[in-house]
């Protein structure tokens, strides 16, 4: 039996080897692809192709989530494993949307991710059980996709005009969806907003 093709996604060198070393010392499993970048994801896997993607949530060019979406889309048959620092609840929720069949955290046990793989490539659903229960108590996103907009744009500190200008809307609209989203995390100030959407994965 071939062994398991396996992509890795992850904008940090060292956990990309590491990751890369402990899986290619399975016997049924081997790396045939590693890339830095959400935005290189599709065009290594159409070259390469893998059975599983393990994707990090957090790359530069688009994230893991987007592109799952994009890989998903583009090869059907590739199995998608979000592998995150981040475990956050309204990242999970996102991921499953977007198509992966899969979510742990990156202190998962090398036999654990492993056994992860395998169940992923057999067509099972792998979610980190913690994550899963927290998400579950946390319910879905309050803020509208607009709202989530302009906090993702805020986030370098511009200005309300600076926003707006980004995002193609008036300044007012931005100081509106601004006071919405700030109100329903329950936050004092836009910055807080920002880090508390941001923890809950809701960005």
């Amino acid at each position: 039996m071939s062994p398991i093709r396996l992509l890795i996604a992850d904008d940090q060198a060292l956990v990309r080897g590491a990751l890369a070393a402990l899986l290619d010392l399975e016997p049924d499993l081997t790396v045939v692809a590693e890339v830095g970048r959400g935005d290189e994801v599709v065009a290594a896997a159409r070259e390469h192709r893998p059975d599983v993607a393990l994707l990090d949530v957090e790359m530069p060019g688009i994230d893991g989530i987007a592109a799952a979406a994009a890989l998903r889309k583009a090869m059907p048959g590739c199995k998608v494993l979000m592998v995150t620092t981040f475990g956050r609840p309204g990242y999970l929720r996102r991921a499953m949307a977007a198509g992966a069949s899969g979510f742990v955290v990156k202190d998962t046990p090398a036999r654990q991710l492993a056994d992860a793989v395998r169940r992923i490539a057999s067509g099972l659903r792998v979610v980190d059980p913690t994550l899963a229960a927290e998400t579950l108590a946390s319910g879905d996103s309050p803020l509208t996709p607009r709202e989530a907009d302009v906090l993702r744009a805020a986030r370098e500190g511009g200005t309300a005009a600076d926003v707006a200008g980004q995002l193609g809307l008036t300044e007012g609209t931005v100081r509106n969806h601004l006071s919405s989203a700030i109100g329903k995390t329950g936050a004092r100030t836009r910055a807080e907003a920002v880090r508390l959407a941001d923890e809950n994965g809701w960005l």
